[in-house]
């Protein structure tokens, strides 16, 4: 029996200060700051399904994420395109193909929002 599981458990983002990630990303995905930062540079946010780990102690400028390495779920494309131009997040695409954008955290990082 193979002891890997084909599930991913969590994914780690590069970021420069712990503390404004932490901030930004609850603020776009509606979650109140609960937990505490780990270790000084870690935090781990409260997702469902495949979790997703800020970290400091990772970031270098040319480790920041130039393609997507996951997308966050929606069920609204154009609802969800209008909420992150409205926060002032960077636009990196308009909606494609009515399915999906890409935009950048405030540290650079390329993600992605798709409807499912």
């Amino acid at each position: 029996m193979n002891p890997i599981i084909n599930q991913i458990g969590t994914v780690f983002v590069p970021v420069r200060n712990i503390e404004k990630a932490r901030d930004w990303y609850c603020d776009i995905l509606g979650l109140p700051v609960t937990e505490e930062v780990l270790f000084g540079h870690l935090y781990v946010i409260p997702m469902q399904g495949t979790g997703i780990v800020l970290d400091s102690k990772i970031y270098q400028p040319e480790r920041i994420y130039q393609s997507p390495p996951f997308h966050f779920n929606t069920s609204d494309i154009e609802k969800a395109y209008e909420f992150m131009k409205e926060m002032g997040v960077e636009m990196v695409t308009e909606v494609e193909h009515n399915q999906w954008f890409n935009f950048r955290d405030p540290d650079g990082n390329v993600l992605m929002i798709c409807e499912c």
